[in-house]
């Protein structure tokens, strides 16, 4: 067993676990963290809406203290029967106490539309603000729906932090300049959805006259265990303490029928109590902790081959995890876009080609001591199908190129344990036919460089986290019919350091930390650059270079 067993038992259950401005900065930073701070906030955007009338609904009021659903109801007002132009999601928070991070997930007509984690509280309480853009979803809404939300909490003596949720939806209607948003004609979960072994399997049925198809997965490897922090793993000849036989590279992927359809790189999420320290993340937490991103994969190239009317099995995996693994939690959807002016399509598969997965765990110890795993994987994915539609043959190519390198060094009973990983996802899809061809490239390339170091004083341990990550995006997508041209560019970075002491009353913890967080953005959706700083709980840098709201 390594020297630091019982401070590695505590990081278990808190290791990893599980913005807009709402309050002003203080004259003066305080020396060190105290008993309250300022509330969270993030430097991203808030969700751009047009100009039109719009309509709010209420859709969710409720606490958090139980592991049961909570339920609402949403439907479209009639000043804002639809269609629309935008679709917008606001969720406010607060909470006071003491509370770790907790985990959830709203969903409308039984489908996730939206997954988070939420912020740990100071005695005196927080609130916080999260938006997101629902338009993807907008046929769930062209009807009366159910809302539910799951936010597992435990309330006792300990843990008194009860978590209050408010939630609303604007519908922005339409006008010359502002068309409808061009979402899915329907939006699907899975039939018959179980778990299989570590997959999530259900069936589908594809309308006949399908012409377009996305899946989409909220994947979080976040439900306990060394999945939750998948990165860190190494294989077990490194005898660390979160062993996996084939090393810390995942992937996710979508199957139809068995065969291998989309790939895709997990995003490495980090929480609110994450890397053995909520110092750094009080304030302000790591990029999508708040609004945890779907994957997303165009499945376009294989409706020839499903839209027959059967049902058909769709699968969700994450490859290369060890064996009786858990931890990841998948929540699917599938779009499907139909011809209008056809009741049937028919097409094939022209091509399809799978690599092998590449994936290259090399254990070492560089020096007496010290120990390391380096790892290279990477995955590509390519198909091109064609359809007859009513605007003549279209055929779809889908290129998806994936890879990870991950650099993971610790010292002998893991006081010093570190990882730098970078994650790399680029999907290419062009369209021949149905006029002008089209080219859309989405790349993403994500990842940080971090350390969590336990030194020992006197009679407690010192725990220190730096971490600098990086979240950027590139999508470039010519003109098409329906769709307008695009060139965008999104450069997201966070750094920060916070220590406290282990093993001490909480009035010796004598916390300090600080953090920077810069969200760019530019190209033809025009600029935002927005920068927040904090020092042990206050916000010392404020500042917007364009794109002030």
């Amino acid at each position: 067993m390594h020297a630091n067993a019982s401070l590695r038992a505590w990081c278990a259950s808190t290791l990893f676990s599980t913005g807009l401005l709402l309050s002003a900065a203080p004259a003066l930073a305080a020396d060190e963290f105290g008993s309250d701070w300022d509330d969270p906030r993030t430097a991203d955007p808030a969700v751009a809406r047009p100009p039109t009338a719009s309509c709010t609904v209420e859709i969710l009021d409720t606490s958090f203290a139980d592991f049961d659903w909570h339920y609402g109801r949403i439907a479209a007002p009639a000043a804002c029967p639809g269609p629309w132009n935008k679709v917008v999601l606001e969720m406010d928070g607060a909470v006071k106490g003491v509370q770790y991070d907790r985990l959830g997930y709203l969903q409308i007509g039984g489908m996730t539309v939206f997954s988070t984690s939420t912020p740990e509280p100071s005695r005196e309480g927080i609130q916080w603000h999260v938006e997101k853009d629902l338009s993807a979803y907008a046929s769930l809404l062209k009807s009366p729906q159910e809302v539910r939300m799951y936010l597992g909490n435990v309330v006792n003596e300990t843990y008194t932090g009860v978590i209050h949720i408010k939630a609303r939806v604007t519908f922005y209607n339409t006008d010359r300049r502002h068309p409808p948003t061009p979402a899915a004609d329907s939006v699907a979960a899975l039939a018959g959805e179980r778990r299989d072994g570590a997959d999530l399997v259900g069936d589908t049925t594809l309308p006949a006259n399908a012409q377009r198809w996305i899946a989409e997965v909220y994947a979080t490897g976040s439900g306990g265990g060394c999945e939750e922090f998948w990165y860190f793993t190494a294989p077990p000849q490194a005898n660390y303490s979160c062993p996996a036989q084939n090393g810390p590279y995942r992937e996710v992927q979508v199957l139809i029928d068995g065969r291998v359809a989309g790939i895709a790189m997990p995003y490495p999420h980090i929480y609110t109590g994450g890397w053995s320290n909520p110092f750094l993340w009080y304030v302000m937490p790591a990029p999508r902790a708040f609004n945890i991103e779907p994957i997303r994969y165009d499945l376009t190239p294989y409706i020839g081959l499903v839209n027959d009317g059967r049902l058909h099995e769709v699968r969700f995996r994450v490859a290369n995890l060890p064996d009786g693994a858990s931890g990841w939690t998948l929540q699917p959807n599938l779009q499907f876009w139909r011809d209008p002016h056809r009741a049937s399509t028919r097409g094939g598969l022209l091509s399809y080609e799978l690599g092998t997965l590449a994936n290259d765990p090399a254990y070492s110890s560089p020096s007496a001591g010290n120990f390391q795993v380096d790892t290279r994987g990477g995955h590509r994915l390519r198909a091109s199908g064609w359809l007859e539609t009513s605007q003549g043959r279209v055929i779809t190519h889908v290129d998806r190129i994936v890879g990870n390198r991950n650099l993971h060094h610790w010292d002998e009973g893991e006081f010093h344990d570190g990882v730098k990983g970078d994650w790399d996802d680029t999907e290419t899809v062009t369209r021949i036919g149905g006029g002008l061809p089209s080219v859309a490239v989405n790349s993403q390339s994500f990842g940080f460089d971090g350390l969590l170091s336990f030194e020992p004083v006197e009679d407690h341990y010192r725990v220190t986290t730096r971490l600098n990550i990086y979240d950027d995006a590139n999508a470039l997508q010519t003109p098409a019919p329906g769709a307008a041209p695009l060139a965008q560019v999104k450069r997201n970075r966070f750094d920060g350091e916070a220590g406290w002491n282990y093993g001490v009353p909480r009035d010796q913890r004598h916390a300090v930390g600080h953090s920077t967080q810069r969200h760019q953005r530019f190209g033809s959706q025009g600029c935002y650059d927005h920068e927040i700083g904090q020092s042990n709980g206050f916000v010392s840098v404020d500042k917007y270079r364009c794109g002030q709201p």
